[in-house]
């Protein structure tokens, strides 16, 4: 899919009409150094990236909320974005060059509840929907994991994050796993195994709480030695129980005494495997409510800032790591706790079981009360089901160890499965890397002299991809210039094997790159390829040899702003 266009309107007026081309795409500020009050960082320029990954299911708050400090925002852009309605519309489609090419328009404002657009080719869409919806209509996938916004990561670079990394382009706590689905779907390889092996290895951490606090009473060796004790201690009391001479009625009420008591015994014992399980869940629950960061920012803010001066390539904002960090413990807190509506209707339906059967006891233990009989064979009936009773407890402790060690060992055969699947994959993982170095190499080449390679490796926990022969540490301008090749060749590596992408990107700060590989980047290789590369950019940063009326779509100034407010 291509970049078409890209409109703003305020209450149904146009403020800006944007119409993409194939190739470079400059989104110019006319601001002139020479005028030392003039910056040129408040014109717009960079807000027209935000403002196609908001239509993409960003968010909208990017739009005027400074990256780093979060709660500190434009509140004049805020308001005008609000106040006037303003909606935005981007356009996407298959092939530029062709009039009826198949498209996509994505609508939205940043208003909220019954006054909130949201809308896919005229179709409101929910929110929560909007991320499986697009990587339907764009991609043809209907998988959990990669996400569309994971899969277009790499397309929209304007933070520090991408801008940085090439390949390491999520939040800086997101699991192997999770990178393992992405890199394998670029590669073109979709497997549905990422949200199921996140799952796998959540469920045996649980599993591996409840065998730890098992352990804290007892061993299951413990257990099934005791139980053979008190099976021969049963088979005692039994044979000196069926030596004594009753009379036929009280051996029937005994037995349904008995009877009772057993009943009694798998209820009670049901209803602990289940208070039990509540209250590990509700155990892990609150360790994960321990693990949210409820800090005090303004006070750890000095140590951020001195940690920043130290390290100055720091990519996130103290805030927004805690911020995300939080949303996956609660996301964790949800799965967790699914189970509790169950567990609890369960038990009421027991303990319901248990008052009946404790009446009958009752009644039945009165009744046997009044019969004629030694007190030596009340005793010893009291011993034999004190004993049951005892049984019964440790048959339930050997069953949830048991339970436990099965689904524990479950677990760890399906995660084993899907590492092997992974593995046998690996001849055609190495296929598609090789085939991807053949574009990556030369264009790399082309710009620095050097043969950038992609490698893909089988880690730890998952595959991790990685890229070599660089000599050094690159600087920040050699950074971008290996990003964008990289970006390019994945276009063109797509292309090749026919794997649906977007065929343009993002990318802020190229003035960052030397003057020659920006007209390499830019006059040879962008336009020579079936892309689309946008870019904000001062004019005066441009090499002087470049075109750049041809490659202008919108032209920007302290006094023409993108909302012009």
């Amino acid at each position: 899919m291509f970049l078409d266009q890209l409109l703003i309107t305020d209450s149904g007026s146009v403020v800006r009409d944007i119409k993409f081309r194939k190739g470079v795409n400059l989104i110019i500020d006319e601001t002139d150094r020479r005028v030392k009050t003039d910056s040129g960082n408040n014109v717009g320029k960079t807000t027209v990236l935000r403002l196609i990954d908001f239509c993409l299911g960003g968010k909208g708050t990017q739009i005027y909320e400074d990256a780093e400090f979060k709660g500190k925002t434009n509140s004049e852009v805020e308001s005008y974005l609000t106040e006037h309605n303003i909606l935005i519309t981007l356009t996407l489609v298959a092939d530029l060059d062709a009039a009826n090419s198949r498209k996509v328009e994505i609508k939205r404002n940043f208003l909220k509840r019954s006054e909130k657009i949201l809308e896919v080719n005229g179709e409101p869409v929910a929110a929560t929907d909007l991320d499986g919806h697009l990587k339907w209509l764009i991609f043809g996938s209907s998988v959990k994991k990669p996400t569309f916004r994971q899969i277009i990561s790499k397309n929209i670079r304007y933070d520090k994050g991408r801008l940085q990394n090439t390949l390491r382009v999520l939040h800086p706590i997101t699991t192997a796993s999770e990178y393992e689905a992405l890199y394998l779907y670029w590669l073109g390889i979709e497997l549905d195994v990422a949200d199921q092996k996140q799952r796998l290895i959540q469920q045996r951490k649980i599993e591996e709480n409840l065998q730890s606090k098992l352990r804290r009473g007892t061993t299951l060796s413990k257990i099934t030695q005791s139980l053979m004790v008190i099976e021969q201690e049963i088979a005692d009391l039994e044979e000196s129980r069926n030596s004594f001479n009753i009379n036929e009625n009280y051996e029937a009420q005994l037995a349904a005494l008995t009877s009772a008591k057993q009943a009694i015994n798998r209820l009670s014992t049901k209803i602990a495997r289940l208070e039990l399980r509540a209250d590990l869940i509700e155990e892990s629950a609150s360790q994960l409510d321990g693990e949210r960061a409820e800090l005090d920012v303004d006070r750890l803010r000095d140590i951020y800032d001195e940690a920043g001066i130290l390290l100055p390539n720091l990519q996130r904002s103290f805030e927004e790591v805690v911020d995300f960090h939080n949303e996956m413990v609660r996301e964790k807190r949800r799965f967790i706790t699914q189970e509790i509506p169950t567990i609890e209707s369960q038990l009421e339906s027991l303990r319901f079981e248990l008052m009946a059967a404790r009446n009958t006891e009752k009644n039945l233990a009165e009744e046997l009360n009044t019969s004629d009989t030694v007190e030596d064979f009340r005793v010893l009936v009291g011993k034999l089901n004190e004993t049951y009773e005892a049984k019964g407890a440790l048959e339930n402790q050997k069953e949830m160890w048991e339970t436990s060690i099965e689904t524990l060992n479950n677990i760890n055969v399906s995660i084993q499965k899907i590492e092997n699947n992974l593995e046998s994959m690996d001849e055609l993982i190495q296929e598609r890397v090789a085939e991807f170095n053949k574009f990556f190499s030369v264009l790399s080449n082309q710009l620095y002299g050097e043969k950038y390679v992609l490698a893909a490796d089988k880690g730890e926990k998952a595959y991790e991809l990685s890229i070599s022969s660089v000599v050094g540490n690159p600087g920040t301008g050699k950074k971008l210039g290996e990003t964008a090749a990289f970006d390019i060749a994945y276009i063109q590596f797509a292309d090749e094997l026919g794997i649906e992408c977007l065929h343009f990107v993002l990318q802020d700060q190229i003035e960052n790159i030397h003057d020659n590989q920006i007209t390499s980047i830019l006059s040879d290789i962008v336009e020579n390829n079936n892309c689309q590369y946008v870019l904000p950019v001062l004019r005066d940063k441009l090499p002087d040899d470049l075109d750049t009326d041809a490659f202008e779509i919108l032209s920007l100034s302290q006094s023409d702003k993108l909302f012009r407010i």
